[in-house]
């Protein structure tokens, strides 16, 4: 692989020692980032962390942007930060994405050799060791094994996963990204899968590189799934260019069904109320999210 610079950034929040562990597997890649850029919000947070841990401001290439909560923006953020960045390479991240080994720079830059095409790479995640049977599923459902291209020849085949992208853990290039005008600005949800329709739209392409791994997962409860849905829905109302073009129902009755007959079969059966439950949560938060929009456009007119 030819050598290629990588410029990290995580958006942060309150975060713990955690994110200080993730640092030094970062610092120990074999392919060492120039720089790691924490877009922090609330400076108070950060700051008491690195009193007690002293790890984040032993690298010299830290670098440290604060900003209020009323500022954060899933893509303005992450745009803004592209501007403290000259690596012909852009790596964002969540503060909650772990690297399971010192390969996973080497492996998503490896994504862009000898293809031109390739606008974003984005990794592939693995359940963490307190994940539950559903959570399994779902990290297995979403990001299964085997490096997948895909353009705009595939959304026949595969709907709305053709845009499937995201930041816990996407490798962007830089002169694409400077050309598409970078992430949206100004949404709740979807930034990734937004730029990824976009890239497409533009005759470029997306890479999932399976190879390139950081453990990630949630037990969400039901109410937690309804409130992280509501924002879904909302942000797929809000840009009906991206997800109505595509329908996402057919994925959503794969998953159910998928989990279902995983739970049974690995004996796991007592945990299908569960599920249930939480997909009444997301559907449910989905739909007001939808609403939100069209009632939103209804008083406005």
């Amino acid at each position: 692989m030819t050598e290629k610079t990588v410029d990290i950034v995580i958006p942060t929040y309150k975060p713990d020692r955690g994110l200080c562990d993730i640092i030094e597997k970062l610092e120990a890649q074999t392919v060492r980032p120039n720089k790691i850029i924490l877009m922090n919000t609330e400076k108070e947070y950060l700051d008491a962390l690195m009193v007690s841990d002293d790890r984040i401001a032993s690298y010299k290439n830290i670098e440290i942007h604060h900003l209020s909560r009323r500022d954060f923006d899933h893509g303005g953020t992450r745009k803004e930060a592209a501007g403290y960045s000259d690596a012909a390479f852009l790596l964002y991240m969540t503060q909650d994405a772990v690297p399971v080994d010192e390969r996973l720079t080497e492996y998503l830059l490896a994504s862009f050799d000898g293809d031109d095409s390739i606008a974003v790479a984005y990794a592939r995640q693995l359940p963490e060791k307190d994940a539950s049977p559903i959570e399994v599923y779902n990290r297995s459902f979403n990001y299964p094994d085997g490096d997948i291209k895909k353009t705009k020849a595939d959304t026949t085949r595969l709907g709305i996963k053709t845009y499937f992208c995201s930041d816990v853990c996407a490798c962007y290039r830089r002169d694409i990204y400077e050309k598409l005008g970078g992430h949206i600005e100004h949404t709740v949800f979807n930034e990734d899968m937004i730029y990824a329709h976009t890239a497409i739209e533009a005759g470029y392409s997306i890479y999932y590189a399976s190879k390139a791994l950081v453990y990630h997962s949630h037990n969400y409860t039901p109410m937690e799934h309804y409130q992280r849905n509501i924002d879904l829905g909302r942000s797929q109302a809000e840009h009906p260019e991206v997800f109505g073009e595509v329908s996402s129902v057919g994925e959503g009755k794969k998953l159910v069904k998928g989990c279902v007959s995983y739970l049974i079969k690995n004996g796991y059966w007592y945990m299908i109320p569960e599920f249930i439950a939480q997909c009444a949560g997301r559907y449910l938060g989905y739909r007001k999210g939808k609403r939100y929009v069209r009632d939103s456009r209804i008083r406005r007119s």
